[in-house]
């Protein structure tokens, strides 16, 4: 064979085999590219998912230094024994404080404020959010006011109560000395559904150019009070305005919303005379209270009547009620209530424009006097399944009215914000003896036998409980609870 012949051999193999190096390598290359491509997807996926825009969780956001040293000053807190629930068996401590939080919606990004433009009309309508509160099973049982108090050990509230102008001394539970703090780390978890954390700059952006009004006894002024907290402490406090020294009327004004937050005194709703021409106090079923002129135009109103109707002996309030011109010395409470609650519901009806304003009603605030008082309590209570336990005082047919009366309203939807069950549990957190920064230490020393009746265990204490009730009207106003059964 010819060296020409075999030089052109040569070079015929080193090609061939260049090509299959090259065409495995090209192989090896695509499989690596795909590789990372799908890789880098998923990279990107979970970087998107990490980033994405959440109104509501700020809350998680850790708090100031302040607050952290103040776990210091318990050494060894007690541990929780049980999950509080009323339809769930007990769940062991370890299991609670080590519980893994449930996948939601919610992440902790922080809020990126949504740009809109300022208008001075307060009359304007609710904008409803399209996210739906997260539901883990079934629609149909996704009920807010149902679940259990989960603890969180390392949580935080979301205010200091020393700061806050608004809380008034018998809910200032640290300032006055309380010596655990364990009441404010607890947190309410709906049993079939998710809801959204408490965010204060939402819920002013939410509100920007609109009038809250929250009207009712001490309770609602112990939410007004929490919801104003609430507010405040989001926000730079030279852009707030409040009023708040008297104890019929107050008011916050966020002035970069243009938001206002109003307190109405009214413990009947109905009228209470105790000036009138006979010289004794008169409860006029029949006629509204007289601010109520007050409460009209505005955006949201969250109304509750309750305890006053119940008290007793030396506490009752009126001497008469008049009722259709006539005065009356007895009248059995629950038609006293139920006459008075139809007054409020008729005001209702004629002064309110339902595509405008909505309206809500606070359940009762559960109370814990009597033999098993909130003294000395520091851990919630597991609540019989009978319902009735710690506030039989309170008569269960006045619950029934007040919620049949609601039924009743059929041009403007009423809300019920039903926070009754949930803070059946809370017998924590009252102010009990710790209502005065002074006096718990006269009652612990040299009038013990009186703490039962001197203990509070009707208001709570703040930041508490009520913040929890805020978190449930932030809710149901601006997530979409249309999937929630209800108890109206």
């Amino acid at each position: 064979m010819s060296t020409k012949k075999m030089n052109l051999m040569e070079l015929s193999s080193t090609i061939n085999s260049s090509w299959k190096l090259c065409l495995t390598g090209s192989l090896f290359g695509c499989i690596f590219l795909i590789f990372f491509l799908n890789q880098n997807d998923h990279n990107l996926s979970l970087f998107t998912a990490r980033n994405t825009v959440q109104v509501f969780d700020e809350a998680e956001a850790p708090m100031s230094s302040s607050w952290s040293s103040w776990s210091t000053m318990i050494s060894d807190p007690p541990k929780p024994s049980t999950i509080i629930s009323l339809y769930n068996p007990p769940i062991l401590a370890s299991s609670l404080i080590n519980e893994i939080p449930k996948p939601g919606n919610f992440s902790s990004t922080p809020i990126e404020q949504p740009k809109s433009t300022h208008t001075e009309n307060l009359n304007i309508p609710f904008e409803r959010s399209e996210k739906a509160i997260n539901n883990t099973s079934d629609p149909k049982k996704c009920n807010m006011f149902d679940g259990r108090w989960v603890y969180k050990p390392d949580e935080n509230p979301y205010y200091d109560s020393n700061t806050c102008p608004f809380v008034e001394e018998k809910m200032s539970c640290r300032k006055n000395g309380r010596p655990d703090f364990e009441y404010e780390r607890w947190r309410w978890e709906a049993n079939h559904c998710d809801i959204p954390l408490f965010n204060g700059r939402d819920m002013l952006e939410r509100l920007r150019n609109k009038r809250v009004i929250i009207v009712g006894d001490s309770l609602n002024r112990n939410m007004w009070e929490s919801l104003s907290c609430l507010l405040y402490s989001s926000v730079p406090s030279s852009r707030v305005e409040v009023e708040a020294k008297g104890s019929q009327y107050k008011v916050l004004k966020a002035k970069d919303y243009n938001t206002i937050v109003e307190f109405h005194w009214s413990p009947f709703l109905v009228e209470f005379d105790v000036n009138h021409k006979t010289g004794k106090n008169v409860l006029l079923l029949d006629k509204l209270s007289p601010n109520a002129k007050l409460w009209r135009g505005a955006d949201v109103m969250v109304f509750n009547s309750a305890h006053w109707w119940t008290h007793k002996g030396k506490y009752k309030k009126w001497d008469f009620i008049k009722y259709k011109g006539q005065l009356l010395e007895e009248m059995p409470v629950e038609v006293a209530y139920e006459r008075g609650m139809k007054t409020w519901a008729k005001w209702v009806e004629k002064n309110v424009d339902s595509t405008k304003t909505k309206v809500f009603f606070r359940s009762v605030s559960a109370q814990h006097n009597g033999r098993r008082g909130c003294y000395n309590v520091t851990w919630p209570i597991i609540i019989d399944e009978d319902h009735q336990g710690y506030i039989n005082h309170f008569p269960k047919q006045l619950i029934t009215k007040i919620e049949n009366v609601i039924n009743g309203i059929n041009k403007v939807k009423v809300n019920y914000l039903n926070i009754t069950k949930l803070s059946e549990y809370r017998i924590d957190a009252h102010p009990s003896l710790y209502r005065s920064s002074w006096k718990w230490k006269l009652y612990t020393t040299k009038y013990k036998r009186l703490i039962p009746s001197y203990a509070d265990c009707s208001h709570w204490c703040l930041p508490g409980l009520p913040d929890t009730w805020n978190r449930l009207l932030y809710a149901s106003l601006f997530f979409d609870t249309s999937r929630n059964t209800s108890t109206f």
